[in-house]
C-alpha cells in the first residue's frame, strides 16, 4: 500500500519538497506519495488532524505518515508533537512529524541538514572554524546546537537587537572547546572561516550591514536563502574575498534527506537531487 506524506505551509505552492521527496522515493524503490498542503493561518492542529484522518474511516491516523513543515508552522507543530527530539527542543520548533497511532514524533533536521551541507557537499570542515551567523531568529535557533556539535572554534552570532541574540546563546548547550559569542554588526570582532546569512534579508533584496573585513581569505560565504542566485550577501562574501559561495539548496535538500531516512529507515543520496534543482550563482 501506498504511504502518504506531504509538506504544509503558507505559501506553499513554490515548495520544492514534493520533487524532492519524488526523487528520493524512485532512487530508493519507496512505494510513497507525497503532496504539498496549504495550510490556514490559526488552523494548523485542525488541518493536520483531518490530513492524519484521510484514507481511514475510524480517523485512527493511518492517513498520513508523516509530515514536514515549513513558514509559518514550525512552533504549531512543535506545540502539536507528543514526543520532541533533543534537537527540536534545544530549536523550539519542528520541521518534520512522524505519527504512530496517537504518538506524533517531532524533529528538527535544519540544523543538521546545514551542516550536512557545509561538511559533506561543500568540504569544509567545521571543527576548528571561526563560525559567524548573521540573525537571530528562528533559524538561527535551528542552526546552533548543530554547530556547535561540530565542534568550531567560536560560534558567533550578529544581530540588530544584541540581547536576542545573548538570549539564544545562553539558551545553547555548552560544547567543550566551543567559544559561543554574541554581538551587534559593528561589533563584531575579527574575521571568520565560515560566515552564515540567517536572516531574510535577501527575500527582498537586502543586505545586513556587513564590513569586509569579517570575511578572512578564503572563506565560506553561505546565504540559508535559495533559488535566488547572486544575493546581495553573496555579492559582498565575493567582493570581500570568499573563495566560496553557496545558498540554502543543499540544506533544503540535505534536511529532507534526514527526514526521509527517518520515515523509511533508509537515506537517499543528495547529490543528484542538489543539482536538480540548483540556480547558478552567477
Amino acid at each position: 500500500m501506498t504511504d502518504r506524506y506531504a509538506v504544509i505551509g503558507n505559501p506553499i505552492a513554490h515548495s520544492k519538497s514534493p520533487l524532492i521527496h519524488s526523487s528520493f522515493a524512485q532512487q530508493t524503490g519507496q512505494d510513497i506519495s507525497y503532496e504539498a498542503v496549504l495550510g490556514g493561518e490559526g488552523m494548523f492542529a485542525r488541518d493536520v488532524d483531518a490530513l492524519r484522518g484521510q484514507g481511514n474511516a475510524q480517523g485512527n491516523g493511518q492517513g498520513l505518515k508523516g509530515l514536514n513543515i515549513t513558514v509559518p508552522f514550525k512552533l504549531d507543530a512543535f506545540a502539536y508533537a507528543t514526543q520532541l527530539s533533543e534537537r527540536a527542543q534545544q530549536a523550539g520548533a519542528v520541521n518534520a512529524l512522524k505519527f504512530d497511532g496517537d504518538t506524533v514524533l517531532g524533529e528538527n533536521f535544519d540544523g543538521i541538514g546545514l551542516v550536512n551541507d557545509i561538511q559533506r557537499n561543500l568540504g569544509v570542515a567545521l571543527r576548528g572554524k571561526r563560525v559567524l551567523i548573521l540573525g537571530a531568529g528562528g533559524a538561527t535557533r535551528g542552526a546552533l546546537g548543530p554547530l556547535a556539535a561540530a565542534l568550531p572554534r567560536c560560534v558567533a552570532i550578529a544581530n540588530r537587537t544584541v540581547d536576542k541574540a545573548q538570549q539564544l546563546i545562553a539558551s545553547a548547550s555548552a560544547q567543550q572547546g566551543v567559544a559561543l559569542v554574541a554581538s551587534g554588526y559593528a561589533d563584531i570582532q575579527g574575521s571568520y572561516d565560515v560566515i552564515i546569512n540567517a536572516t531574510s534579508a535577501s527575500l527582498f533584496g537586502e543586505l545586513p550591514p556587513l564590513a569586509h573585513s569579517v570575511f578572512a581569505p578564503g572563506c565560506l560565504g553561505y546565504d540559508m536563502v535559495y533559488g535566488k542566485g547572486a544575493t546581495p550577501f553573496l555579492q559582498l562574501a565575493r567582493q570581500a574575498g570568499a573563495a566560496q559561495l553557496a545558498d540554502g539548496v543543499g540544506m533544503l535538500v540535505e534536511q529532507a534527506a534526514e527526514a526521509f531516512a527517518w520515515w523509511r529507515g533508509m537515506r537517499p543520496d543528495t547529490g543528484a537531487v542538489i543539482a536538480l534543482i540548483s540556480v547558478p550563482i552567477a
